[in-house]
């Protein structure tokens, strides 16, 4: 064998060795399709949503040296389109100051903070530094916000010599700060978690801030500590409202994590709800900590972790723990004389679209796999139906080791539901199997419901994402079974989409 002929094998099999190394990396049992997850280890809390020079940037809680919570860094990863996404490498370190905790990032175009220029604007991140320390020795004060600044667009960060910007006054939980640049004041606002409630504070230049005031001491749901705060203005025929998400843990209505909202007016120091009542954004058990996407303009984009912090840490992924939801559109809706959040798969889902299967109501009624219909058993895929008079239903996805997932409507307690009792593995935590429900808000006898399905997450959005439910599941199979049990109620405009996989 000649040299050239040596090497060409040798690259060959080294090419090979590659591939096959790139397969196993994004393919694995129960790894996501369709939404970002890391290449290995942990992940948590979506930080510094931002959008710049056509780049939507996702920073995330990240520990990268184990599946589980540990010393907290700042991964990153970058997309054109939220959907498929690159990861970067980890933006922010843990240093003297302690764990880099949850933040925002803002762009600075108007070099307020003096790190950049003008012409060439900073990207400033603001975020909890964690001291480990203090919190061991029993302080209260060992949360505190600093700054990060990058003049290349994300690709490498420089923490402010002076951090940190924002002391604490001596409240234990004092963290998760989501900034914003307002207008009418000239001024940023910060919406910082601090235990009970929500503080805002103002600054003129992101380093030194004055507190405006307070809310929700007696307000929402207090099932415990208050995180991940996100103030952000909707319209709705016209009128300008503000809406402030809340993260809570424990204290959901399925159990554990879950984030909170409230409709309400901000003047610039204080934010004032239309009502007292509590509702959710999603009510599964498992979307957490979600945010909105900075300088996206009118358009409001939420990301969640889906995770759920009773069993996060023992879910059965292997090489890498816990993912994000799809990304969602926001908008507000009137429903009853009352206003509410809806929120849907953003449209640029219809990127990795592959091919959509209608299936007629005939078809519906009379087969009970409608995988054998299309001729396709599918992973990922995306469905949805109308309904001109709700009744109850049932959307049953199962397999041939008898594990099935159930989701649908109970007419009767006028509720959706998803049931993962049966679903598969629940070996791992005794507070994962169980029911969660949501109750319908809509009030018009029609329907629509829109399923985002994955190796092993659902996500159900009903009547235009009022109503919205997000789960994981780990099936010790595929499931290769589709069916819909509709009590007679007829299923209009039935479409199945597969989905391609984003990695």
């Amino acid at each position: 064998m000649n040299i050239k002929k040596g090497l060409l094998i040798s690259c060959l099999i080294l090419a090979a060795i590659i591939v096959k190394a790139q397969t196993r990396l994004y393919h694995e049992p129960y790894r996501l399709q369709a939404h970002f997850s890391p290449q290995a280890k942990w992940i948590n809390d979506p930080n510094g949503l931002v959008y710049y020079k056509g780049t939507y940037h996702l920073f995330f809680q990240h520990y990268p040296k184990t599946t589980v919570w540990g010393p907290m860094h700042w991964g990153h990863a970058v997309s054109k389109d939220m959907i498929h996404w690159k990861q970067m490498p980890i933006a922010l370190y843990p240093d003297k100051l302690g764990y880099i905790f949850s933040g925002s990032v803002v762009v600075d175009e108007k070099n307020t903070s003096g790190f950049g220029t003008k012409n060439k604007p900073a990207m400033v991140a603001i975020f909890t530094h964690h001291d480990p320390k203090g919190e061991k020795a029993g302080a209260i004060n060992y949360q505190n916000e600093s700054l990060a600044y990058s003049l290349d667009e994300g690709k490498t960060w420089a923490k402010y010599k002076s951090n940190p910007v924002l002391r604490n006054p001596g409240i234990k939980d004092f963290r998760d700060p989501k900034v914003f640049w307002y207008g009418p004041g000239k001024k940023w606002i910060m919406s910082l978690a601090t235990k009970d409630r929500i503080t805002f504070y103002s600054s003129a230049n992101l380093k030194s801030w004055t507190k405006e005031s307070e809310f929700g001491q007696a307000l929402g749901a207090h099932g415990g500590v208050w995180e991940c705060p996100d103030l952000i203005p909707l319209k709705v025929d016209g009128k300008e409202y503000w809406v402030l998400l809340v993260s809570i843990n424990p204290g959901g209505t399925n159990g554990g994590s879950a984030t909170q909202y409230f409709v309400g007016q901000f003047n610039g120091s204080k934010f004032t709800p239309v009502n007292n009542k509590t509702k959710w954004i999603d009510f599964g058990p498992d979307n957490y900590a979600g945010v909105t996407w900075s300088n996206t303009g009118n358009r409001k984009i939420f990301l969640g972790w889906m995770g759920n912090w009773l069993y996060a840490n023992e879910v059965p992924t292997g090489k890498w723990r816990n993912a994000m939801t799809i990304p969602r559109e926001l908008s507000l809706k009137f429903v009853d004389n009352d206003i509410y959040l809806a929120s849907n798969p953003i449209k640029e889902l219809k990127n990795i679209a592959a091919k959509t299967f209608k299936i007629n109501a005939e078809q519906v009624a009379n087969n009970n796999n409608l995988f054998a219909v299309i001729k396709q058993n599918l992973t990922q895929y995306k469905l949805k139906f109308k309904t001109d008079k709700l009744n109850s239903y049932a959307v049953v996805l199962a397999n041939e080791s008898g594990e099935k997932l159930i989701l649908g409507f109970d007419k009767k307690n006028y509720r959706y539901y998803i049931n993962r009792t049966k679903a598969g593995r629940d070996d791992f935590s005794k507070l994962f199997t169980g029911v969660a429900y949501a109750p319908r808000i809509d009030i018009n006898p029609q329907s629509d419901l829109e399923l985002i399905v994955d190796a092993s997450s659902i996500e159900l959005f009903a009547d235009g994402g009022l109503s919205n439910l997000t789960s994981v599941f780990f099936p010790k199979k595929p499931y290769t079974q589709l069916s819909i049990t509709a009590n007679g109620m007829e299923i209009k405009n039935l479409e199945v989409t597969s989905l391609k996989s984003i990695w």
